[in-house]
């Protein structure tokens, strides 16, 4: 009796596990499909989304929510815009009138849209690479640490140059103007320590963040847009037919045009600031993908900006000021802003002499804001490879890195103001540098790396043909 007890017993339990094993079975089926459902319409919505969203791996809506046009996006088109519109701006129709319009016209048909190209290049081959901390780190990662140092120290020269030609713009001009209007008895210029607080003002400035420096410079960069194209109106009425000149024979028009798309080129370049923006934009998105949509934009506005403002003003300018004033403007060393102010009679050439002063300050400083972050980038990129050759990374003290290379920043941009260097003549160099950081190095890169592969065609023959002429365009314009 008791073992029937028992077996009756165990079948019952044997039948509840069975009931349950079922049971479980049964609800883990339905999770199962219930899971493939829901991975399959999210499969299906991705699928659905457009080819950047399906890139980054999310929906539509994930996308457009993380493209979103913030307070960042108009800081960088800013400091683009910033960067574009130098000190180059007030020279830039005194070299077209010199050449002519046409020259002009054939430049600018090269220049425009291989710029475009080959801004939109760099900008993919930085954002495609899988450390994006300074250019030089970019480049070791792409072609090996040597590569990096030494196509990293080309970058730095270019950078160099121009903290030379800013710094001490900065601080002559600065000086010059509070002496003519009578805000200083003689000029601060002459005192070495003048030039030592203003540019350690401008780099403690520069690296108190990217907040700060997008606040400040939006009022200037904004002014001086208004400035250019104030000026570029202001001229319609004095336009002349007879400025616009014959056209010249073909071997040197096409001459011409070649040493002039230096020119052309840095009236709306903005390369020194893409590389930090690419960096800033990779450190604040997970996906690579939101980070080059972000940066591409902001390029792609600021270009537009930039080219509908600028080519307008230097037509309108040599449409207005002609062959003869732009000779004289280069004989007394002079601005196309200057010289305008000696042709243009009654009121207007005290508000051309204002304008000129505003436009001439802001654009030096807001370039040296662009140049500056350009500078710090590339040196930590150099310091940073080169302590990595000689002691593990984690042990190197980045905070003590970046101080160190504020305090060289300030010592080189006042070297340069000290020495009173003839820093004008060492741009010519800059045209070689260009041509190689912007279009050849960025070229070979999509030709070396397997991952750029797929930005070889037509554009990119464009690109490398435009930094052949910047390499040879110093060569021909002293043949």
């Amino acid at each position: 009796m008791i073992f029937l007890l028992q077996e009756s017993t165990c079948t019952s339990r044997s039948a509840y596990r069975l009931a349950a094993a079922r049971k479980i079975k049964k609800t883990s089926t339905y999770t199962l499909s219930e899971n493939f459902m829901e991975s399959a319409s999210n499969t299906s919505v991705i699928l659905d989304a457009s080819a950047p969203a399906r890139r980054a791996g999310m929906t539509e809506s994930e996308w457009r929510e993380a493209i979103k046009f913030d307070s960042t996006d108009t800081g960088w088109v800013i400091m683009s815009i910033g960067m574009a519109i130098g000190a180059g701006i007030v020279f830039l129709p005194v070299q077209v009138g010199l050449m002519g319009l046409w020259v002009f016209l054939l430049s600018s048909i090269i220049g425009y849209p291989a710029m475009y190209l080959f801004q939109r290049l760099f900008i993919n081959t930085l954002a495609e690479s899988p450390e994006c901390k300074d250019y030089p780190s970019v480049i070791s990662g792409y072609l090996g640490k040597n590569w990096g140092i030494l196509l990293g120290a080309l970058y730095f020269v270019m950078l160099v140059i121009w903290m030379f030609v800013y710094s001490t713009a900065i601080t002559n001009d600065s000086a010059s103007y509070l002496h003519t209007f009578g805000v200083t008895e003689g000029l601060l210029s002459d005192s070495p320590f003048y030039g030592l607080v203003l540019i350690c003002i401008l780099v403690a400035i520069s690296s108190r963040g990217e907040k700060l420096l997008f606040k400040i410079s939006t009022g200037m960069v904004l002014t001086k847009l208004l400035v250019v194209a104030a000026l570029g109106v202001s001229m319609v009425g004095m336009w002349h037919l007879y400025n616009i000149g014959a056209l010249p024979p073909m071997a040197l028009l096409i001459k011409n045009a070649i040493i002039t798309l230096p020119f052309t080129l840095t009236s709306i370049l903005f390369i020194q600031t893409l590389s930090p923006m690419v960096i800033s934009y990779r450190s604040r998105e997970k996906s690579i993908e939101v980070a080059r949509h972000k940066a591409l934009r902001a390029m792609n506005i600021a270009f537009g900006i930039l080219f509908v403002t600028v080519f307008f003003y230097a037509v309108s300018f040599t449409l207005a000021m002609g062959h003869d004033e732009a000779v004289k403007a280069y004989e007394q060393n002079i601005s196309a802003l200057a010289i305008a102010a000696q042709f243009i009679s009654g009121d207007g050439a005290g508000w051309v002499k204002v304008v000129s002063v505003i436009l001439n300050i802001f654009a030096v400083m807001t370039a040296f804001f662009g140049v500056y972050l350009g500078f710090r980038e590339a040196t930590q990129g150099i310091v940073m490879n080169i302590l990595r050759r000689k002691m593990p990374a984690e042990k190197i003290k980045e905070n003590l890195v970046q101080r160190g290379i504020m305090i060289f920043a300030i010592l080189l941009a006042w070297s340069a103001i000290v020495l009173n260097a003839p820093v004008l003549s060492f741009t010519s160099i800059c045209s070689p540098i260009f041509g190689m950081v912007g279009c050849l190095i960025p070229a070979w890169l999509v030709y070396k790396v397997p991952a750029l592969h797929k930005y070889k065609g037509a554009s990119l023959y464009l690109i490398i043909i435009t930094g052949l002429l910047l390499c040879v365009s110093p060569f021909l314009a002293f043949s």
